[in-house]
């Protein structure tokens, strides 16, 4: 089930998102989102741990059909108040998603694996239920900043003492570990500390930058082969009569196809 946000860490985060030293990032995250995935109008997506919905917020307005799923029923109502109704929002979890298989174009897991009991059953809904595409969003596990994170809760208690940091070479292992060998391609940004220079801005936007794989926040998208249920059923057949000893073998094919009609 892993750790459900309770109502003072929805309130905590909508307040960080706030912040204005805090919005460079989130727009780099979410330009790195959009051109990862490049949905298209009348695709449908859904967010899988959506939180306060700040990752449904990039495909507003994009004519895509939009999902959130987050157990936490504190986050839900910050979301719901924030996106209306844009997006079709459920109480959830990551592990055990509501839905048929491939009833999504994508499936998105943004800053949602940190907190889940069990991430590797996580990205098995995820690929479950999307046909095209599934992108997930880490805090990366050799980002300086992370290293910092955990180095800041020995001794001060933080949402991210509950969090797991996960490396971009760890989720492709678990990707490919359902997939086979699937598509999959990442890329990171927010490498550098000082976000709000344009120069870096520029900088952090470039290919070349997202390659290295030290940023901040990690961008993994993977293409899934469509999964479908299948039901046995069951095939009548007339059953032929024995034939005669001597004559030939009764046949539905070739110059004996009459004799199965």
């Amino acid at each position: 089930m892993g750790y459900v946000f309770e109502f003072s860490d929805a309130v905590a985060y909508e307040n960080w998102l706030k912040q204005d030293r805090n919005q460079s990032v989130v727009r780099l995250e979410h330009r790195l989102m959009l051109e990862m995935i490049q949905p298209v109008v009348g695709e449908s997506l859904i967010d899988i741990g959506c939180g306060i919905g700040a990752s449904l917020e990039p495909f507003l307005g994009k004519g895509v059909s939009l999902t959130g799923v987050d157990p936490s029923p504190y986050m839900l109502d910050i979301a719901r108040k924030k996106i209306g109704n844009k997006a079709d929002f459920h109480q959830a979890h990551a592990e055990d998603l509501p839905f048929e298989d491939n009833s999504f174009h994508y499936a998105c897991l943004c800053l949602t694996l940190e907190f889940c009991d069990n991430p590797q059953k996580a990205l098995e809904e995820a690929c479950r239920v999307a046909k095209d595409g599934v992108f997930i969003g880490i805090l990366n596990k050799y980002a300086l900043t992370a290293v910092k994170r955990r180095i800041r809760g020995i001794f001060h208690a933080t949402i991210y003492n509950r969090a797991r940091f996960f490396s971009v070479g760890e989720i492709r292992q678990m990707l490919f570990s359902i997939l086979g060998n699937a598509p999959v391609s990442s890329r990171t940004v927010c490498q550098f500390p000082v976000m709000n220079h344009p120069w870096i801005t520029r900088l952090e936007s470039s290919r070349f930058a997202q390659r290295i794989p030290f940023g901040v926040f990690a961008g993994i998208k993977a293409v899934p082969a469509p999964k479908f249920r299948t039901t046995p059923l069951t095939l009548k057949c007339p059953v032929n009569k024995t034939a005669p000893s001597g004559s030939p073998a009764a046949s539905c094919a070739g110059k004996l196809k009459n004799n199965c009609e």
